[in-house]
């Protein structure tokens, strides 16, 4: 039993580096020491009798051998930690479904169709958490989540991604900035101001660097909570951004949300899902939301649904 248990915590932390690409991602992922995920690695390399990793000053990445067996051993890996999780969860579980919210994307969208999945569903309970974004994958292929929603790409060729709203971007300003007046913002506007991002926010950062690069503000990764980030916005030392969802419903004394324009000012609400996940509740939800999509609302929504082409 000491030797399975072994051999189960060395494939936790060897795809742990395979979904992060980096020993520290991993370990922080894990919360243990980056030097256990090394050893664990290490040690299934020598029963393996393979090299798994080539590794370098800018992370780990797969070697030839390592990708044929990842692919070989991974539907099984998972498979294995479903029978184990749907041990633990027992036939109640059937009943519910676990959203997890990355960052304050797509809120309003996700508000709606919980209302009307409730409706249409009332015998299936849901339950709501939030999910740091480098867990989301994890907590997708453990089935501690049954569908998340995030507007970060994902790549994963076991997990069913697909887009489902169109959001705008607001930017939080304390209401002594100079821009606080107008009823709109560009990029270019933002030049001179510093744009904060919490560490662990789903932001493209990619995008953001590009935007920046571009004569848009600086990016400022923040290692503080989102309130955090929204209380040195309060005291004047950048702007963040948020969602139209969450900038709509979400009043803060001295500063204002402001909507931006132009180029790079929508982006997408995706939901992320295991698709061996069998979950009948799940599969209802999903459709759920495919309906609202290809129907459109007549409700007042604060998002464009995925048939529609974003402005901007």
């Amino acid at each position: 039993m000491r030797q399975i248990n072994n051999t189960l915590r060395r494939l936790d932390h060897v795809f742990a580096a395979v979904d992060h690409g980096s020993l520290r991602q991993a370990a922080r992922v894990l919360r243990v020491r980056e030097s256990c995920v090394s050893r664990n690695i290490v040690a299934m390399e020598q029963l393996l009798d393979m090299q798994l990793f080539d590794r370098d000053v800018h992370g780990v990445r797969l070697t030839e051998a390592g990708r044929a067996w990842i692919d070989l051993v991974r539907a099984h890996y998972e498979a294995l930690h479903d029978a184990l999780a749907a041990g633990g969860r027992g036939q109640h579980d059937s009943k519910t479904v676990r959203i997890g919210l990355c960052g304050q994307a797509g809120r309003a969208f996700v508000a709606r169709l919980i209302n009307r999945f409730g409706s249409l569903h009332p015998d299936v309970s849901v339950v709501i958490e939030d999910v740091p974004h480098e867990r989301c994958l994890a907590a997708i292929r453990r089935r501690r989540l049954d569908i998340i929603f995030t507007h970060e790409p994902e790549n994963s060729a076991l997990c069913q991604s697909e887009i489902f709203a169109h959001e705008r971007l607001f930017v939080l300003l304390a209401e002594r900035h100079p821009l606080a007046e107008r009823p709109a913002v560009t990029w270019t506007d933002l030049a001179g101001s510093c744009l904060l991002v919490s560490i662990g926010s789903p932001q493209d950062l990619d995008l953001l660097k590009h935007i920046a690069a571009n004569g848009g503000p600086a990016v400022q990764i923040c290692r503080a909570s989102e309130a955090t980030v929204i209380l040195k916005v309060q005291l004047g030392q950048g702007v963040t951004l948020a969602g139209e969802g969450f900038a709509r419903t979400i009043a803060i004394d001295a500063m204002v949300w402001k909507p931006v324009e132009g180029q790079n000012s929508i982006s997408t609400i995706k939901a992320l899902w295991l698709e061996s996940n069998p979950k009948r509740a799940l599969l209802r939800l999903v459709g759920t939301a495919r309906n609202m999509v290809s129907a459109g609302s007549s409700e007042p929504i604060s998002v464009t649904t995925g048939n529609e082409q974003p402005r901007g």
